[in-house]
């Protein structure tokens, strides 16, 4: 009788692991929430902002109206429209001097255009010291299912990756989290002396992979101003993180459970142009 009881027990215990979805795993929320690493543009901790830009691929699905790249410059403004655009695949090399440097805590912060917490266009994120040799941030995708043009992301499923904020939030990135790569211990890429950051837009339609081989999944398609639209990239050179924020390890696990990708909703930081 108790070896049926315990073996009861464990399979009770068995199904409830296994029901538990893998999204259990949280990143930090969106912005003003409790635990967020979001950083407003105001945020003292901010020395200098991206003093110029190197090369701007276009990517397909994009207007010639948000093609200017020197928008990017300078301060974040925080609204939908003094921006860049990246397109559908293309990328942007911001430059910086003086260079970023590994502080104690994020060395600097991406911004993007949305104007909510959940339509959000990521994009993938490198840095380099010579313009040549650039190394990624490592980033994790728990988005389960495809996510339409319109639709949404949970922010706390996603980490490191630019666009996971709303307009006017950065998100915030520690070179030391580099420090173990390859491309920086063969002293290719030196994280005291950052000159470079490139962002490199995700096609969202489950193409690309993160770092541990999930399939990553944003708004998909989307016209016009298609693409990661950057705003600004903020240098603090080592700032602490927000208080109460927790920044936690990407997790190896792949979602289990099939159900909708985001939250729903039907906005998003995309524009239609207007004639």
């Amino acid at each position: 009788m108790k070896f049926q009881l315990l073996k009861m027990f464990f399979i009770v215990v068995f199904f409830f692991f296994l029901a538990t979805p893998a999204g259990a795993v949280s990143y930090s929320p969106a912005a003003g929430q409790e635990g967020s690493t979001a950083i407003h543009m105001d945020d003292p901790a901010f020395i200098g902002w991206a003093s110029g830009y190197e090369s701007y691929e276009i990517g397909t699905d994009l207007d010639d109206v948000w093609q200017t790249p020197e928008y990017a410059i300078g301060k974040a403004s925080g609204t939908s429209y003094d921006i860049v655009s990246l397109g559908r695949g293309g990328r942007i090399t911001m430059t910086f001097d003086p260079p970023v440097e590994n502080g104690d805590g994020w060395d600097f912060a991406v911004f993007e255009n949305s104007f909510n917490d959940y339509n959000l266009e990521l994009a993938f994120v490198e840095v380099s010291s010579n313009g040549i040799d650039f190394v990624r941030f490592d980033n994790v995708s728990l988005t389960p299912d495809p996510v339409s043009g319109y639709g949404s992301l949970d922010t706390t499923s996603i980490n490191g990756f630019a666009g996971k904020f709303r307009q006017g939030y950065g998100t915030p990135f520690d070179l030391a989290d580099v420090s173990e790569k390859t491309e920086v211990l063969t002293g290719f890429v030196d994280i005291s002396q950052i000159t470079y950051v490139r962002i490199v837009d995700i096609i969202g339609d489950g193409t690309s992979i993160d770092s541990t081989s999930h399939v990553i999944y944003d708004p998909y398609p989307t016209i016009s101003s298609a693409g990661f639209d950057l705003d600004a990239i903020g240098v603090s050179n080592g700032a602490p993180y927000p208080d109460g924020s927790v920044i936690e390890e990407p997790s190896p696990l792949p979602p289990e459970q099939d159900g909708d990708a985001g939250l729903g909703g039907s906005s998003g930081c995309f524009i239609f142009t207007i004639y």
